[in-house]
């Protein structure tokens, strides 16, 4: 179950997005965001957060500042800054509303951003939850987004299709390794990039979401 959240603040920063409530009384929460040609009403978005809701996390799903700004197309140059802002906005809107853990990430661009928010502010959140991360232009294997990935000292779980152009997970397992923090790769067999499989993604991400629920449970509270 989920229900609208659309904060009257008149800028950019002002949050408008959907709360899924949990299941359960577990006390963690996950805000997650959209990659960079989505919103936050992406079926893959939507669906990981009903999965995630299903195994005990709250979960604020939101449009980035960018988004807010041009209803289509690509986050413009020099926007990620501002983005940042919105994801960190995100927590503090979450905060009260969570008795225990809060995990921030998202699909693609906006679970990179993440990352470099999370790489200047390791005590921002509890740990990170990134969907298709874009480790490299499709192509462009040499052109790795990695160079904060040492900075990273929060939990991270990495979910990545075998089939991802950004990224092989060969190619993804070596940039992992760069994390200093606990970390897991859940590999999606024959995805993408937007990680959906026609007829299984439900289960898929039922699977990623119980997966993501016991790697936060096995790795306990970060210090």
């Amino acid at each position: 179950m989920f229900t609208p959240f659309d904060e009257d603040a008149g800028n950019d920063l002002a949050l408008r997005g959907f709360l899924h409530s949990p299941s359960g009384p577990g006390g963690d929460s996950v805000v997650l965001t959209h990659g960079a040609g989505a919103n936050c009403q992406s079926k893959l978005l939507v669906q990981i957060s009903e999965a995630l809701a299903a195994s005990g996390f709250a979960v604020l799903r939101f449009d980035l500042p960018f988004r807010r700004a041009r209803p289509h197309g690509p986050p413009p140059f020099g926007s990620a800054e501002r983005d940042r802002d919105g994801l960190r906005r995100a927590v503090a809107v979450m905060r009260p509303r969570t008795k225990g853990r809060i995990y921030l990430g998202g699909h693609s661009y906006g679970g990179r951003q993440s990352t470099m928010l999370l790489a200047d502010e390791p005590h921002l959140v509890d740990g990170l939850l990134l969907l298709s991360y874009p480790l490299h232009p499709p192509g462009k294997p040499g052109e790795l987004r990695i160079k904060h990935f040492p900075k990273l000292t929060r939990p991270a779980f990495f979910v990545h299709g075998t089939q991802d152009p950004f990224g092989t997970i060969s190619e993804m397992k070596s940039a992992l390794e760069t994390i200093p923090a606990p970390k897991a790769l859940f590999e999606v067999h024959g995805a993408g990039h937007d990680l959906l499989r026609k007829g299984s993604d439900t289960d898929t991400l039922d699977r990623v979401a119980r997966a993501f629920a016991e790697f936060q449970h096995t790795i306990g509270s970060p210090g």
